[in-house]
């Protein structure tokens, strides 16, 4: 089986929600609340309309022409940063696909777009729950380091 990561155009926007469903489900299931909303055509038409517009840019993982996984990434501006940066605000390795060096391939092609980009860095966010250390641990490994805070949100 070969491993491909390519830029996801509109064409792959009902495989991403797809995924997105799926990531959402998980991160619900770990933390035992309904923390999300999920209308799977609204997250297709969302994709589409801001892949086209160039706002969103989608990594996907293919092994034999099958979604195994997918990271997104939108160009963000901070003071702080001293100059623009990207924001991952979703990555997904299918459960049966972790641990094959997929998320690696995928946060490889991300540093690749920074590099492009002339970001000063990626930014992700997990939460500081037990039930996420793995990925707190697979985010060290490729490289990131804590850089304080808690995400916090509130909706409008």
């Amino acid at each position: 089986m070969m491993l491909h990561i390519t830029r996801a155009d509109t064409h792959d926007a009902e495989a991403i929600a797809t995924m997105v469903g799926e990531l959402l489900h998980d991160i619900m299931a770990a933390v035992n609340d309904k923390s999300f909303g999920f209308d799977h055509a609204d997250t297709v038409d969302r994709a589409r309309a801001w892949m086209k517009e160039g706002l969103y840019t989608v990594l996907l993982a293919q092994l034999d022409s099958k979604p195994v996984g997918f990271l997104s990434l939108y160009e963000s501006y901070a003071l702080y940063t001293e100059g623009m940066y990207g924001t991952i605000p979703e990555f997904y390795v299918r459960s049966a696909y972790r641990s094959q060096r997929v998320g690696s391939a995928l946060l490889i092609e991300a540093k690749a777009i920074g590099h492009q980009r002339e970001w000063t860095r990626l930014e992700v966010t997990t939460p500081p729950l037990p039930q996420f250390d793995r990925t707190l641990s697979f985010y060290q490994q490729n490289g990131f380091i804590i850089s304080g805070g808690r995400k916090l949100k509130l909706n409008l």
